[in-house]
């Protein structure tokens, strides 16, 4: 077992990727045979397929508040004229996609939670198209990513009422980074790079759903958490590392997570949620419309 992004690097050198580390722990923890600990991880990235082709196809949420965005950015990077790359927008148009059947009720894999499935999904289902990833490569992929948010989960939070966004969205930002980082043939140490990088820079984001709702920002803060997870990795690729260690970074979002006001932590009292807007959304939605 490890519990340290440091002592998950030891495991994975040990196996070979930090894949096989997870699913060796797996074993050892659950009990469970490896065929079954495989079939349970195929079952989830089917949904999450899934859940990517109904969104892009086009929902709209319960409130009506959102839907939709995900084919636009279909329709948009079609025409080529994009200005960034096909392959990160395709990432955000996939974890628009997923966050959007999210908000309409669907099914989908929260990876690690609900509010933030579209990230680890939307940047897999686009690094899949890219580099013609086998199902085995899809599936070693998310175990990866599992193994850094155990991680996270155990030292700091993967809850936005916990710790804010950057525990829920940074959490699923930096799990899809190092798991992209030793997809494409990095070693551990980098994709613990990548992993600090992107809970660097996501470091202090407040969790502020409008009406309480995980439509707004959450929908759109996925698609930016997916293409900063391609960024992410391309710097450890590149040999970029972050000058405090990992497990340190990871502290530090505790810290400010525990020190963060209750209002920027899921409550819908703060950030966007409080302004003119979003106190309008909210009476709207709820019939509570101030004297």
């Amino acid at each position: 077992m490890f519990e340290t992004i440091e002592e998950l690097i030891t495991l994975a050198n040990e196996h070979g990727s930090i894949a096989e580390a997870m699913i060796q722990t797996e074993i050892e923890v659950s009990q469970r045979p490896r065929d079954v600990i495989i079939a349970h991880m195929e079952k989830n990235l089917s949904v999450m397929l899934a859940s990517i082709e109904k969104g892009v196809k086009g929902v709209t949420s319960v409130t009506g508040l959102t839907g939709g965005d995900a084919p636009r950015m279909n329709d948009y990077v079609n025409q080529g004229n994009f200005l960034s790359g096909e392959t990160i927008l395709r990432a955000v148009q996939n974890a628009m996609a997923v966050n959007e059947v999210n908000a309409e009720m669907g099914l989908i894999c929260a990876t690690p939670t609900a509010g933030s499935a579209g990230v680890a999904a939307g940047v897999l289902s686009a690094l899949t198209d890219k580099r013609d990833l086998t199902k085995e490569q899809q599936i070693n992929f998310l175990f990866a990513a599992g193994a850094i948010g155990l991680v996270i989960a155990n030292n700091a939070s993967i809850s936005g009422a916990a710790g804010g966004c950057q525990a829920e969205i940074g959490s699923a930002s930096a799990m899809a980074s190092g798991a992209l980082v030793e997809t494409c043939g990095g070693t551990p140490e980098q994709a613990s790079h990548a992993v600090a990088i992107t809970i660097i820079n996501m470091l202090g984001l407040i969790c502020d759903p409008v009406a309480g709702l995980v439509e707004i920002p959450c929908i759109k803060r996925n698609a930016l958490g997916a293409s900063q997870a391609f960024i992410s990795a391309d710097m450890a690729l590149a040999g970029v590392k972050s000058v405090i260690p990992v497990d340190e970074v990871i502290e530090a979002m505790h810290q400010v997570g525990m020190q963060m006001p209750s209002a920027f932590k899921e409550t819908a009292e703060g950030g966007l949620a409080a302004t003119k807007t979003g106190k309008k959304i909210m009476h709207q939605l709820y019939n509570n419309h101030p004297k």
